[in-house]
């Protein structure tokens, strides 16, 4: 296995049990004893897991949501093929409100060298923005939303980055909930991230949703709003012919990457 592909099976394998061995990652993952202890050294560095004496323990509670260095190896590839379609969907010199999580991120990384005015919800998205030079020279202007910064998702957060949101009006916001249900429709964990992507597409004239088939009835608990206000999802999810049915009654266009 290359390094990323290690990396992933790790995250898998600490997603399903809550703690592994050294000899049991090298049998997974094809790898000597050595190369699997600097690989958890490396994620564990990233917030994936904790290093504990001959293997690794996982950092997801029940019920909690995995950290951010995990959800950043997950479905990789559909969050590549999910971010370019969402900036397929984003015309030049819009007003942008970004989401902050691992989807957003990659977003961010589609829209380097865009004419776009960008708020982005995470100092990732922001440092990814900004932290390099795109080669035609051209660059998003960036709007900063202020707020609390929450550790290890490195988001803002709070009244001040509400407030802040709601006092502009944006072309599009992109929406990356922590899970996207028919009935209830788009969750987040808590309800501060709630707040923030209610305020986000509540200030916007139209919601692109990016959510990975993952996100389709993964555990949350605290309401965003309902697929009514939806105008665009971008997802992977293979729907069946009632779920279009009732995805229809939103008018809701699907983007299928």
């Amino acid at each position: 296995m290359k390094t990323d592909e290690r990396h992933r099976a790790i995250a898998e394998l600490l997603r399903k049990r809550h703690e592994v061995t050294v000899e049991e990652l090298t049998v997974a993952c094809d790898a000597s004893g050595a190369t699997i202890r600097r690989d958890l050294e490396v994620l564990a560095a990233n917030g994936v897991l904790r290093r504990v004496h001959g293997g690794a323990r996982s950092l997801i509670g029940r019920g909690e949501n995995p950290g951010y260095g995990q959800r950043e190896l997950e479905d990789q590839d559909v969050k590549h093929r999910i971010a370019a379609a969402v900036a397929g969907l984003l015309g030049d010199r819009e007003h942008v409100w970004l989401d902050s999580g691992s989807t957003a991120t990659e977003v961010a990384r589609a829209l380097r060298g865009r004419d776009l005015t960008v708020m982005p919800m995470s100092l990732r998205s922001l440092n990814v923005l900004a932290g390099e030079e795109p080669t035609a020279g051209t660059r998003p202007a960036l709007l900063l939303p202020g707020g609390s910064l929450v550790p290890g998702e490195l988001s803002f957060r709070g009244p001040l980055a509400e407030s802040n949101i709601r006092s502009l009006r944006f072309d599009t916001a992109v929406v990356t909930p922590c899970s996207v249900d028919l009935n209830a429709g788009l969750l987040a964990h808590d309800i501060d991230d709630a707040a923030v992507k209610r305020a986000g597409l509540e200030s916007a004239g139209r919601v692109v949703v990016a959510a990975s088939a993952s996100k389709w009835d993964a555990q949350a608990r605290a309401l965003v709003a309902g697929l009514e206000r939806v105008d665009v999802l971008v997802t992977d999810k293979t729907f069946s012919a009632q779920d279009r049915a009732q995805l229809d009654k939103n008018s809701l266009e699907v983007v299928t990457v």
